[in-house]
């Protein structure tokens, strides 16, 4: 079941709205995982904070989309992708908002929690609903449209610390609470989304699914042929057999980046603060600057996964990646814009394939039975990597320096790098459908 054969005008229309409604939660996602670099500093000037609780408020959100991700990304198999793309949208508003009027540090950590929660269920949740209402030729661009937003939403978060400032100590409140609007928006509209056919087929309600393509496509000719529902294996199958090569790419470099990108990105307002002289707006335009860069690397890839190939894109990026990592690692005394010029062209490559692909390839390589599963198990393995570099990050820091902390991300985009040259298929055009029955051909062979 494939929308190659349905390229109609209204079909596409159809596939950008469910792209823009999914991307508007990766949106969310880019914005209030960043936004808290941003608040942070401001936080700091009105509560006292250690650096123990300084890490916590941090990586809060983060440890929760590890559980959203782990847990919801399984129910979005047994319950279906509306029903969970619709309620972790909630869990966006409502949570968005008690951070924002949170008393306590302890308050505060607890509410970033629960939104990570929410955060890490859209991942595998938004992708595979946009995988499998994509035709083939155009997967790679609507998946990765859904990357490029994260980024949009981090910059978004630095656009509007800037334009918070003035309100000074409510500042940092106005910051978090502007997620809780943007996600009411989404969620409005994400209400009249349809079902997944692939999923209501693969669950054997075949006339739904009917009904869905009838819908979407403006046909009323449209049959299918019926097939027994499809069993719902256990997770434990995602690591047996040809599946196993499969997760153990997809989690291997999305770990990869997500420790590199994460470790980088959460602290460059940090890096470059002592360079700054003080200065708060130069410090936040500096670190936008970053995130924009990194916003134009995911459209590059954009614009090249389904012209040159996922394989090409991947590596070219954890090579850029790496080699930007290394040449700061070499300098132990650079400048401000020496140091804002390289981590921008850090996150350009980072961006270009691997921040960008950990929406297509889990969605890809997965079964519609385990698409869900396995692109939540593969987005809680990245949560361990974008900790891992948070937690990681200042301690290195703190006891050997900023050199070796880089030198530290450099050897872990060196891991991504032969990951990706040893496993990274490529998918290019090809059918979800024809993707799964290759992996069952070598089990069975």
């Amino acid at each position: 079941m494939h929308f190659d054969d349905q390229d109609t005008p209204r079909v596409r229309r159809f596939q950008r709205k469910v792209t823009l409604l999914s991307a508007g939660g990766t949106f969310l996602d880019g914005y209030d995982l960043t936004v808290i670099a941003v608040a942070l500093p401001l936080i700091a000037e009105q509560w006292p904070l250690t650096a123990g609780t300084k890490s916590l408020i941090t990586v809060a959100a983060i440890a929760g989309s590890f559980l959203g991700a782990t847990l919801l990304g399984r129910l979005t198999d047994r319950l279906g992708r509306k029903a969970v793309y619709v309620i972790d949208l909630l869990a966006f508003v409502l949570f968005a908002v008690a951070t924002a009027f949170s008393q306590t540090v302890w308050q505060l950590v607890l509410f970033r929690f629960l939104l990570g929660v929410g955060i890490g269920a859209d991942y595998p949740i938004s992708a595979t609903l946009v995988s499998e209402f994509s035709s083939n030729k155009r997967r790679g661009r609507h998946g990765t449209s859904l990357a490029a937003m994260w980024f949009v939403g981090a910059l978004a978060a630095y656009v509007v610390g800037l334009a918070v400032a003035p309100l000074g100590d409510w500042a940092w409140r106005a910051l978090l609470l502007v997620g809780a609007v943007f996600a009411l928006v989404v969620f409005l509209f994400r209400m009249t989304l349809p079902e997944s056919p692939r999923w209501l087929a693969s669950q054997g309600r075949h006339q739904e699914a009917v009904e869905v393509l009838r819908t979407v496509t403006g046909r009323t000719d449209i049959t299918m042929v019926e097939a027994a529902p499809v069993a719902r294996p256990p997770v434990s199958s995602l690591f047996v057999g040809a599946a196993r090569r499969r997760t153990l790419f997809v989690c291997g470099f999305w770990f990869c980046y997500a420790t590199a990108y994460y470790g980088i990105s959460l602290y460059t307002p940090t890096i470059l603060a002592p360079l700054t002289h003080g200065s708060r707006t130069l410090t936040i335009v500096g670190s936008g600057a970053v995130a924009l860069i990194g916003l134009v690397g995911s459209i590059v890839g954009m614009n090249l996964v389904d012209g040159w190939g996922r394989r090409p894109l991947i590596i070219t990026s954890f090579a850029g990646l790496t080699v930007a990592l290394v040449v700061l690692a070499l300098n132990s005394s650079p400048s401000l814009g020496f140091l804002i010029a390289l981590f921008s062209v850090a996150v350009l490559f980072a961006n270009s394939g691997g921040g960008i692909l950990n929406f297509v390839y889990p969605t890809e390589l997965f079964p519609t039975a385990l698409r869900a599963t396995g692109t939540g198990v593969a987005t809680s393995v990245s949560r361990i990597g974008s900790i891992l570099g948070v937690v990681v990050f200042p301690n290195l820091v703190a006891a050997w320096g900023t050199n070796v902390a880089l030198w530290f991300f450099a050897a872990v985009g060196l891991a991504g790098l032969l990951i990706c040259v040893s496993l990274a298929p490529e998918t290019r055009g090809r059918t979800l459908e024809d993707i799964t029955r290759e992996e069952r051909v070598r089990v069975a062979g």
